[in-house]
């Protein structure tokens, strides 16, 4: 992956839209596309309906996993938001960053952010930014 992730400019827009839907829960999803380079956004149902946590139920991701699937489309990425929070991995996200080949994104619905959507590798427990590489 190294220090930089290709997404979709009108997948970031979707992120946005997520975290602004409901600004008191976190929102949650995964991020699909091919060589690299996300393309596809596929929002989930935070169980916990939490400020400070998300889950997504295991019927949901294996749903998510196959519509994935059936595109043709690998798993790249993992989205959630930060309401009560700056949007830097929590000590919680990085102890439940299960895939460390894909980028996980934190986005931040507050208005002040300098940074609204942040996308990190995590691996062995350590966070590192990752540079967003917005195409059309």
């Amino acid at each position: 992956m190294g220090g930089v992730i290709q997404v979709q400019a009108s997948v970031l827009e979707r992120m946005r839209a997520e975290a602004a839907r409901n600004a008191k829960e976190e929102c949650c999803g995964l991020l699909g596309g091919r060589v690299g380079a996300i393309t596809d956004i596929f929002p989930a149902r935070n169980i916990l309906a939490s400020a400070t946590a998300y889950e997504i139920s295991p019927e949901e991701l294996f749903a998510i996993f196959r519509a994935m699937r059936n595109a043709q489309l690998q798993h790249l990425g993992i989205y959630h938001s930060h309401v009560a929070s700056d949007n830097v991995p929590s000590p919680l996200d990085i102890a439940q960053a299960y895939y460390p080949e894909i980028a996980y994104f934190i986005i931040s619905p507050r208005e002040n952010a300098s940074k609204p959507i942040r996308a990190f590798s995590i691996r062995k427990g350590i966070a590192k930014d990752l540079a967003i590489a917005l195409f059309p």
